[in-house]
């Protein structure tokens, strides 16, 4: 089995209002998945056809409104990094926080019990320039499992050649900047995103303009972003091998209520496409089960594949 693993920040399962734009865009990829339900609280718990929606508590036990330091953090080391901090810390990750992801990042996990992974994101070349210095500063946690397993980064060049994505997932935004690299669909961006995966046992992708887009409370500017994530995860199904795990989540809420401009205590989801452990995942009840749910998938199929002795795993 191999896993594509979306992370998307700031999207919580939210409540079947005209303040959510799950329910006032139409997103005809993700209601398909669901039975025709729309993406929000009420769909959580619902199993079909290799797929299933749970939702996961963002709060792990400490008071306040969940962050992204402390949420990513739990996330990608299965640690409850907020309750041994004592409280949520937004934005970028300090000292603790990174002596964690040092510690228990997922890629230096997987890497020491045999597994490939990879990160998805390609990035401008002032990252490369503080990577260079020795500059941590400014690094998300999805970069810092990245450093601390010593995997290498990638670069626009990777983008424009279809070996990585940036993280708009469309290359609007680099050319916005004054970058001059085309402008790609979502179907082209889930394509390629499909074609890197099969080369590793786990790839990640980071999308963080959903939590720009919430922190706006731009009903408009948050249905386009509803928009392009439905349009990129039908175009990933469409693409995605049997033996290929999709898996996407988040850090907290946010996108999902434009009545206001800070996250909420909403849970986040943990979207399963493909083949999976139903028993396994409907236990997950917070962040600091996922890592745990999908090292589980890894390492039964290599159980699974031993004693099947090369019968095909879907």
């Amino acid at each position: 089995m191999k896993i594509i693993f979306l992370f998307f920040d700031g999207l919580g399962l939210g409540d079947n209002d005209r303040s959510n734009p799950f329910s006032y865009t139409p997103t005809p990829n993700l209601k398909s998945l669901l039975g025709g339900q729309p993406f929000t609280r009420e769909a959580a718990g619902f199993r079909g056809d290799k797929v299933a929606l749970i939702a996961l508590d963002a709060t792990l036990g400490v008071a306040g409104l969940p962050q992204s330091a402390t949420g990513q953090a739990a996330i990608f080391t299965g640690k409850n990094v907020p309750k041994l901090l004592g409280y949520h810390v937004h934005g970028l990750p300090g000292r603790r926080i990174k002596e964690q992801l040092a510690a228990h990042g997922m890629f230096k996990q997987l890497q020491q019990k045999g597994f490939r992974c990879f990160f998805l994101n390609g990035y401008r070349p002032q990252f490369f320039q503080k990577l260079k210095n020795g500059d941590l500063r400014g690094f998300s946690c999805s970069t810092l499992i990245t450093y601390y397993a010593g995997l290498p980064f990638r670069s626009l060049k990777d983008v424009e050649e279809g070996n990585a994505l940036y993280a708009d997932i469309t290359n609007s935004t680099l050319r916005q900047m004054g970058f001059s690299l085309p402008e790609i669909t979502a179907k082209e961006a889930a394509r390629r995103l499909v074609a890197l995966s099969r080369n590793y046992d786990l790839v990640l992708f980071e999308h963080f303009q959903t939590d720009l887009a919430g922190h706006r409370a731009d009903p408009e500017a948050a249905g386009k972003s509803v928009d392009l994530i439905d349009d990129f995860l039908g175009h990933i199904i469409r693409y995605l091998p049997e033996d290929t795990l999709l898996f996407m989540t988040s850090d907290h809420g946010n996108l999902e209520n434009t009545s206001s401009n800070v996250h909420t205590l909403n849970p986040v989801p943990a979207l399963f496409y493909g083949p999976f452990d139903y028993s396994c995942v409907q236990q997950m009840k917070d962040l600091t089960d996922i890592f745990p749910t999908l090292l589980h998938h890894l390492q039964s199929n290599i159980i699974a594949g031993r004693e099947e002795k090369g019968k095909k795993i879907v």
